[in-house]
């Protein structure tokens, strides 16, 4: 658990220093160093990218699994509430999926706004 905490806060670090790297234009000096910055900050980005997504992904797969593992528990517990609460579950299920989707839109949009050299 102490390793999933310390990549974690690793791929955050990664994330949250992308945006100022990537925003940096380059110096005019030669084809060949101007070419080389690009390509840097496209990888960069690249990477924030696909990190990003797949953080999406495992938070949304956990979300998922808690909402449905508490959700037949309480089932499980109670059988009349069973009607009450697969219609919580749904919703709940709903709302986190429109997340998930705005997520992996942001992470896509990264990806378009990576420079051609």
């Amino acid at each position: 658990m102490k390793a999933l905490k310390i990549f974690a806060l690793l791929a955050v670090a990664m994330l949250v220093t992308v945006g100022p790297v990537a925003a940096q234009t380059p110096k005019e000096q030669n084809d060949a160093v101007v070419r080389t910055t690009l390509s840097n900050s496209a990888m960069t980005l690249g990477i924030a990218a696909g990190l990003g997504a797949g953080l999406v992904i495992i938070g949304a797969g956990l979300g998922f699994g808690k909402i449905g593992s508490a959700a037949l528990e309480s089932m499980a517990r109670q059988p009349e509430t069973a009607n009450k609460v697969q219609t919580a579950m749904i919703i709940i299920g709903a709302l986190l999926e429109g997340a998930t989707f705005f997520a992996l839109i942001v992470c896509i949009q990264i990806v378009g706004k990576i420079p051609t050299p």
